[in-house]
């Protein structure tokens, strides 16, 4: 099953009442049950990717073997042989690479098995022995087995695999470590808590070094088909508190229990979670219909339909990070000499603080500070943006029009990215938690907005690149503000990100008419 279009999701709802303008500001947060705020009040500690960790270890094989044999060329070898030679080192590399190879063949580059002593061992010691075999044989009959020293050869094997049992031990303590802080956990709420939802976590917990952690059930029904508990796992409340639930603690996976057959109930349901940065996925295991084995994903032995995936995840949310240190630290570095100026002009311009501290929506609805250099009187500043900057706002300075049409006053901002870490170069530009289009708050003028939040918020992005940028004085911006941003969302890259930062400054300057 493919996962479902996230524009067409916001396309089909519709959208919320309106509310008073006059009325004071109250940040909504749905009551949880009781049962619920237990789990939220848990503390929980940061997750780690078992792909990423697979990733470093296998770097962490082949840097180690490549140290190994060519520190004993360089001790032993070269020193006899009176002159360096290419030959050793090709030779170092191409055993470490065919290791690697052979490792992951041998399917030892699974968190599971880290954990694990005896059969991680048995496994690398097979493999890395095959290794030394297939390269003397390759040798022999290539004829150029005399030209290799045997002691070098020998050294390599067995200090090559007292480094990898010493990496393996350090690796196990490591793993073990993690799994109990819970940051190996995948933790999961399962919708639906009748029979099949039962069955389902049941068939969760018998799975053996199971990543699953089953953090309790939801269920929209009152009635005898709704269970308490499902196989110990408490009910936690409705669907509808899913979302709240999922923003005060961490979950990484929503798994329905309902039948492939109760279509309208999952798609209604769907409309409401769609908007989190989780994986979604129907649970298969009671449905008589049955798919190709390759249909499903598998949580270990229960077959899963794939419905919404988490966006930037593992290996792509390292390169995310490392884009933003890397790039972020050199913005930061080349605008140094233009803040100084911008921060000289703002304060003799007029009376105040130089930076402006601005409470923003984050990754998950999380609220961020975001640094802005001052643009407004002081005392006229607006903290949560209950009032829409327009053309000619007498509340901003001088040079403060100068600063938002340029958007030099959005400068700063690489402070968050650099230091902070809340913030990216590229991303949905993160609105002030009050920000509203006339009297609607921007969730209750465009269904589904919280979507744009599935990601971490930047300082520039695809809608404002496109010229969606600046006051938002009708529904049609707001409406296109999300939809460009769910595109980049669904459509990210690296390469998206740099070509999004190449064009912000001709956009600056060509696309600015709304900025004021």
């Amino acid at each position: 099953m493919e996962p479902l279009n996230a524009r067409s999701m916001l396309d089909a709802a519709a959208s919320a009442a309106a509310k008073p303008a006059d009325q004071p500001f109250v940040e909504r947060r749905r009551r949880l049950s009781p049962a619920a705020l237990d789990v939220v009040n848990q503390k929980v500690a940061r997750a780690y990717s078992p792909i990423v960790i697979a990733g470093f270890v296998r770097l962490a094989d082949f840097a180690l073997l490549s140290l190994v044999g060519i520190a004993i060329y360089l001790g032993y070898v070269m020193p006899l042989a009176g002159a360096f030679s290419w030959i050793y080192p090709a030779e170092v590399i191409a055993v470490a690479i065919a290791a690697v190879v052979c490792f992951q063949a041998a399917d030892i580059y699974q968190v599971q098995l880290f954990r694990g002593q005896l059969r991680q061992m048995t496994r690398m010691i097979s493999s890395w022995s095959f290794v030394f075999l297939l390269f003397i044989g390759i040798s022999f009959f290539a004829k150029f087995g005399s030209e290799i020293s045997r002691l070098w050869l020998a050294a390599f094997y067995f200090l090559g695999l007292a480094a990898l049992i010493a990496e393996r031990l350090v690796l196990r303590a490591l793993v073990r470590a993690w799994a109990r802080q819970g940051r190996l956990d995948r933790r999961t709420i399962i919708v639906g808590s009748d029979s099949n939802g039962e069955q389902l976590v049941e068939a969760l917990k018998a799975q053996e070094d199971s990543d699953i952690h089953v953090l309790g059930v939801f269920d929209d029904r009152n009635d005898s088909r709704a269970l308490d508990t499902c196989a110990g796992a408490r009910k936690l409340g409705k669907v509808d508190d899913i979302v709240e639930f999922a923003r005060r603690t961490r979950v990484d996976l929503v798994l329905f229990a309902l039948p492939i057959s109760a279509e309208t109930r999952i798609l209604e349901m769907l409309k409401k979670l769609w908007v989190l940065p989780v994986d979604i996925r129907l649970s298969a295991h009671t449905n008589k219909l049955r798919f190709r084995p390759r249909s499903y994903s598998y949580l270990g032995e229960v077959p899963t339909l794939d419905v919404f995936e988490a966006p930037i995840t593992d290996w792509d949310l390292v390169m995310k990070w490392l884009f933003d240190r890397i790039v972020g630290s050199l913005a930061l570095l080349a605008a140094l000499p233009v803040m100084a100026l911008v921060a000289l002009a703002v304060k003799l311009d007029s009376p105040g603080p130089v930076l402006f501290r601005q409470k923003r929506f984050g990754f998950n609805n999380e609220r961020i500070d975001v640094y802005k250099f001052r643009s407004m009187y002081h005392h006229q500043a607006d903290p949560t943006a209950s009032k829409v900057v327009t053309k000619n706002d007498p509340r901003v300075t001088r040079v403060g029009r100068f600063i938002r049409k340029t958007s030099l006053d959005e400068l700063p901002q690489l402070f968050n990215v650099v230091f902070s870490g809340n913030l990216s170069l590229v991303g949905p530009r993160p609105h002030a938690v009050q920000g509203k289009l006339q009297s609607r708050l921007f969730d209750e003028a465009v269904d589904g907005y919280f979507a744009r939040h599935r990601v971490k918020p930047g300082i520039t992005g695809w809608a404002q690149i496109n010229g969606w940028r600046g006051e938002i004085d009708n529904e049609e911006k707001i409406q296109k503000r999300v939809e460009f941003d769910l595109y980049y969302i669904e459509n990210w890259s690296v390469l998206f990100d740099l070509v999004i930062l190449l064009k912000t400054p001709i956009s600056l300057l060509t696309k600015n008419e709304n900025a004021y």
